[in-house]
């Protein structure tokens, strides 16, 4: 079940690619869907599209790591 707020996408990936993302999720300590998050917003940081942070539950914008 998506977290509130967050939107649902059923993603078609392959095995050996998602793999590496749940090895690399677990050395980081992570769940395969906040790795996959992360990664995306990584990417989208060096192509400077990255959109505005969502505010943290005080309201505040979460900063930037």
């Amino acid at each position: 079940m998506a977290s509130p707020g967050k939107k649902s996408y059923p993603l078609r990936i392959d095995p050996a690619l998602w793999a590496e993302i749940e090895r690399l999720a677990a050395q980081e300590l992570r769940s395969a869907n906040a790795q996959v998050e992360f990664l995306l917003r990584e990417g989208l940081a060096k192509r400077g599209r990255l959109p505005p942070s969502p505010p943290a539950s005080d309201g505040k914008p979460t900063p930037p790591r």
